[in-house]
């Protein structure tokens, strides 16, 4: 397992913690386990998906394939809930932003 991989899975989980949180409390603490664990699982999806070794990109097109990531892996959980959380939606999105900005700071992750 890559170094990148290992970050990108640690920074999914995280995040995933992060999302757990906020839909806990837009829930109302009525939130099932069974929910909080597939959002929180998806997070660690987008995760492994976003940390994938992928070719040599600049930093715009990889932040873009972030969110094109977050967008697909995170339609797969929306789409499985019945379209009723679209902030958890969104923050999947972002979330694959975030992950691969964070990812492409250091030039080790040969990102030019």
């Amino acid at each position: 397992m890559t170094k990148r991989m290992r970050t990108a899975l640690i920074g999914g989980a995280l995040l995933g913690v992060v999302c757990v949180i906020g839909a806990y409390i837009r829930s109302g603490s009525s939130a099932s386990p069974g929910f909080v664990f597939s959002l929180w699982y998806n997070r660690v999806i987008i995760g492994l998906i976003v940390g994938a070794p992928w070719p040599v990109t600049t930093r715009v097109k990889a932040l873009l394939r972030g969110g094109v990531l977050g967008l697909l892996v995170s339609f797969a959980f929306y789409s499985s809930i019945g379209f009723e959380d679209p902030v958890s939606f969104t923050a999947g999105i972002i979330y694959g932003v975030i992950l691969e900005w964070w990812l492409s700071r250091t030039k080790d992750t040969k990102i030019v």
